[in-house]
């Protein structure tokens, strides 16, 4: 069984409906950061339809009963030290809250699946990761 990552992506396709979350869970064993759940409320609090924004806090309310979330302990910190130093000494570094992601990932044992290719989550060290594609209507 493959331990899962969802990246902040994966869980914005789910709430749009293109993604079914059901079949990943049923595969895996999924998680998420907690700085994916952050990413994804910043979405709620900027959306001024408020129907939507009820309906996309919904969305992660029942998702966190289903799923549980990834705290940023000590051996997150620990991996995300050494993923930002790697970065910084490559000349290649990137954003934030994407090594968060890849940090709680390798901490933990799990693999990234994400909906962006472009951030290349597998090309760091010792963390792997997954690219989902999602129809696009």
């Amino acid at each position: 069984m493959e331990r899962l990552i969802l990246d902040t992506g994966v869980l914005v396709e789910a709430a749009r409906g293109r993604l079914a979350l059901d079949a990943i869970s049923d595969e895996s064993d999924p998680a998420v950061p907690a700085i994916v759940v952050a990413e994804y409320l910043v979405g709620v609090h900027r959306d001024s339809n408020p129907g939507r924004s009820a309906a996309k806090r919904d969305f992660l309310t029942k998702l966190l009963s289903a799923i549980p979330v990834e705290d940023y302990t000590v051996g997150v910190a620990e991996s995300h030290a050494e993923l930002i130093a790697s970065t910084r000494s490559e000349g290649k570094p990137r954003g934030p809250h994407d090594l968060i992601v890849a940090a709680t990932a390798h901490a933990t044992g799990r693999t990234i699946l994400t909906t962006d290719g472009r951030a290349r989550f597998d090309a760091l060290p010792r963390v792997s990761a997954r690219v989902v594609e999602v129809p696009h209507r």
